[in-house]
């Protein structure tokens, strides 16, 4: 059996999340077939709950000496910012050792400049991508506003803005006062905060892939509701074989987020993808005056004024993709910014949790296939997909057309963790 694919495509990707789908796009403008293939449809997982943001100013690596200091604490909390269920510890254990290497001062360093160059160029290639496929209303620029619980949370947090300065990115400091211009509103135990103005963000996440997915299909591209579950390489190309037959193209592109590993493991590579679990809440619009996104650090959370509502989200879960939701920890969030913002109206929410793909060092895995140059791979964003998925994209079309990438991609070579 096959599926109805027809005529056979130059390229196939698999995943129709905002990377696969921008990837398909630029895919496209280059003069590619291409289909997409999704087991659910566009926008289906982490593309759909996402806070909104290109972060382009959050080059700083997950995986860091700061983050060690804290884990313990955090670990120890089921609902905190980090945490590990008990049921998933063991399997984890392996990434976790990985996670924990990736932490030395050297490994952060080389992760840092790998990142700020993936955002630079993400960056560069935004505003041209929204114009090109029709979307630049969605966009706004409203900025960050993260804050601090006193002297000492703030004076902590001064390496890493000093990280960010040394890499060209601009920011202010200010006081209650300066805050209070920005976004009033905060409770008056922030004391300190951080504005970076080149904090972009979209005006719904869904809708902005959905529209993705009806340009691509109105330049000819095809989606199709297939679950792949294995690559064969084969003469001239790639054979999918998904649930319901098989379909070959001359490349495939390997975009299925949290998913993408169980695809490299059929090529023969253990790519170390974990999964980290995002919880949120989308209040109404009226549930609070959000004039810029608010990030609360210390507690691993942001709030997000989306054309759909304020959403309040975030944390990290390591958990898997098979564990029940804990929606505990989106009822723990929405308590803490009702306490945060004193204005807010929590009633009304919708709950969400989506799964975000993490790699150790925090960077994607974006190159080719060891076992076949016709496969290119693209994931592992973490919650960087929304913000890096027009420099990512940019990449696939240069790794799949042959020209030279327009970034070194070493640092994000899938085989990095041998």
């Amino acid at each position: 059996m096959t599926t109805a694919l027809q005529p056979r495509a130059d390229v196939i990707v698999i995943g129709a999340g905002v990377v696969g789908l921008s990837a398909a796009l630029a895919l496209q403008a280059r003069g590619f077939r291409v289909a997409v293939l999704d087991r659910e449809g566009p926008a289906a997982g982490a593309s759909a709950g996402n806070a909104g943001a290109f972060a382009f100013t959050d080059i700083l690596p997950l995986a860091s000496p700061g983050i060690l200091r804290k884990a313990p604490k955090w670990l120890l909390d089921p609902l905190g910012p980090l945490t590990v269920p008990p049921a998933y510890a063991l399997r984890i254990a392996p990434w976790m050792w990985r996670f924990w290497r990736a932490c030395s001062q050297a490994r952060v360093a080389a992760s840092t400049g790998a990142q700020t160059a993936l955002m630079d160029l993400s960056k560069a290639e935004l505003e041209p991508f929204l114009t090109a496929t029709g979307t630049l209303p969605m966009l706004r620029r409203q900025g960050n506003l993260q804050v601090y619980e006193g002297q000492a949370e703030f004076d902590a947090s001064q390496p890493g803005w000093e990280t960010r300065a040394r890499h060209g990115i601009e920011f202010r400091h200010l006081d209650a006062s300066g805050m209070a211009e920005i976004q009033p509103g905060l409770a008056s135990r922030f004391t300190h905060g951080t504005f970076t103005p080149g904090w972009y963000s979209v005006a719904d996440p869904k809708d902005y892939v959905l529209a993705l997915a009806e340009r691509f299909r109105a330049a000819g591209g095809m989606i199709e509701l297939a679950e792949a579950r294995a690559l064969v390489p084969v003469e001239g190309g790639v054979r999918v074989d998904t649930a319901t037959g098989s379909i070959e193209a001359g490349h495939v592109v390997v975009a299925a987020g949290a998913f993408s590993h169980r695809l490299a493991r059929t090529l023969g590579e253990r790519i170390p993808l974990e999964t980290e679990r995002g919880y949120n809440t989308t209040l109404p619009e009226d549930a609070f005056d959000l004039r810029t996104q608010v990030t609360f650090g210390g507690h691993g959370f942001v709030v997000t004024r989306l054309s759909s509502g304020i959403r309040v989200g975030g944390a990290v879960e390591l958990g898997g993709l098979d564990l029940p939701p804990n929606y505990k920890r989106s009822e723990a969030m929405l308590r803490k910014a009702e306490a945060f913002l004193p204005g807010l109206k929590s009633e009304g929410g919708r709950q969400w949790m989506g799964f975000r793909p993490s790699l150790p060092d925090s960077l994607p895995a974006i190159g080719r296939a060891s076992a076949s140059e016709r496969v290119t791979y693209a994931f592992g964003h973490g919650h960087l997909g929304l913000t890096q998925s027009a420099g990512t994209a940019r990449l696939v079309a240069d790794l799949v057309s042959g020209r030279a990438p327009a970034i070194d991609l070493k640092p994000y070579s899938p085989q990095r963790f041998r």
